[in-house]
């Protein structure tokens, strides 16, 4: 029995492909059906914005050679050769451990993939498709996931200049309670909208050249207050806080403009920039820009791959742990059908010197316990054996001699 892995990703797909191979939940049990008629009935199905993939429990090598037409057969529209990745055995497994970490995502160590595992395993559990192999080694992919965040905690390493950003007017003057100006209303402008909410208090206005984009930010945002973009310079002496973020190619806030009468930290989240360098001479002014945050991220992006290393670290020692524990079930079969003769045989035998000595009920049940017991003392030690087999070819070796010697 071994484990398999093939798809695409967008370190192998560009987008367009990527947005042509993306699964329904309908294709999904569509494809399961397709495999267990091929003989592989363990299956699930990962289907991201990043990635179309399959994972799978397989027996027999052909199999391998079959889950790949399938997979491409449900995109008769793509060629797929050309972009398509595949594994087996431990490399495999290997690679959805570091699939659940976060550590193969376009945003290194991000959160999101691992409650989109999550999610691909117990619809495949759900439909039928996920047994003994296939649910151990993904909740051991997922259990290894959440013991990285929790003890490198990765995804804290903030990598977004507008996260960065706000944390940054959080140290400089705190966010709570204050009053906001943001200018801009692109995505960048939004996003910082969506961290400053995250504190209680805050007074925001924004403006845009465009005052309908504006408008369109209160859909996101509904307590957010709009003004024209010609009213900025008004409002702007009220505010502790200032945020600029357009595609603007000249300055936008310049010091002709505005002249601070009290504390202002100013954020300019643009490139070029929209506010004027030189208010960071101004005493009652804390200017930051992405001068700064881009050397943060930077920062950030590095103790990030730092801990991927230990990563990777923690997760060959899991991966082993897993991988011991799929070569030991490849005798569980074996052992139960000695386990399912040797039973064959107490209750024939319990049969029999029952009929013979006409026991009483507590005679036959202390039989059968001492029957019981015998057998399974005869067996221990063949188990024990059985399981601490390492290799496929001695598994292989043993089922065939457990198989003629006790006739199962």
């Amino acid at each position: 029995m071994q484990f398999g892995f093939l798809g695409i990703n967008y370190r192998n797909a560009q987008l367009a492909v990527r947005d042509r191979t993306s699964f329904t939940d309908a294709m999904k049990l569509e494809l399961f059906q397709k495999a267990e008629e091929a003989g592989v009935d363990q299956c699930m199905v990962l289907s991201t914005c990043n990635r179309s993939e399959v994972y799978y429990v397989y027996e027999r090598k052909e199999q391998q050679a079959q889950m790949q037409r399938i997979y491409e057969g449900m995109f008769p529209e793509v060629e797929l050769q050309e972009f398509l990745m595949k594994l087996s055995g431990n490399e495999a497994m290997a690679w959805l451990f570091r699939i659940a970490a976060g550590l193969e995502s376009l945003v290194l160590g991000e959160d999101q993939i691992l409650g989109q595992v999550k999610e691909a395993l117990d619809f495949s559990r759900t439909m039928g498709y996920s047994k003994k192999e296939l649910n151990r080694i993904v909740r051991d992919a997922i259990t290894c996931a959440k013991q990285i965040k929790t003890e490198l905690k990765i995804s804290e390493k903030p990598l977004s200049v507008s996260y960065i950003g706000i944390k940054k007017l959080e140290e400089a003057c705190g966010v709570s309670g204050k009053k906001i100006l943001v200018i801009g209303s692109g995505k960048t402008a939004a996003l910082a909208l969506k961290y400053i909410y995250e504190y209680s208090g805050v007074r925001v206005t924004a403006c845009s050249r465009t005052y309908a984009h504006a408008r369109n930010l209160r859909e996101q945002f509904p307590q957010l207050e709009i003004i024209s973009y010609e009213d900025w310079r008004q409002a702007v002496g009220d505010c502790d806080i200032v945020i600029s973020a357009t595609s603007s190619p000249h300055l936008v806030v310049r010091r002709e403009d505005f002249t601070p009468a009290r504390p202002v930290t100013l954020l300019d989240l643009a490139a070029p920039r929209d506010i004027d360098i030189s208010f960071a001479q101004d005493p009652l002014a804390t200017l930051i820009n992405l001068d700064t945050l881009q050397a943060i991220a930077g920062e950030n992006q590095k103790e990030r791959e730092r801990l991927v290393e230990e990563s990777r670290k923690l997760i060959g020692e899991k991966l082993q742990e897993t991988q011991i524990w799929l070569l030991q079930s490849r005798m569980d079969s074996t052992i139960e059908s000695l386990q399912q003769r040797c039973s064959g045989i107490e209750e024939d035998s319990f049969r029999y010197l029952n009929r013979k000595m006409e026991l009483g009920a507590r005679e036959q049940k202390l039989l059968k316990k001492v029957l019981h017991a015998s057998l399974q003392r005869l067996l221990r030690e063949p188990i024990q054996e059985l399981k601490r087999l390492d290799s496929e070819e001695e598994q292989e070796e043993y089922k065939r001699l457990v198989r003629q010697l006790f006739q199962i």
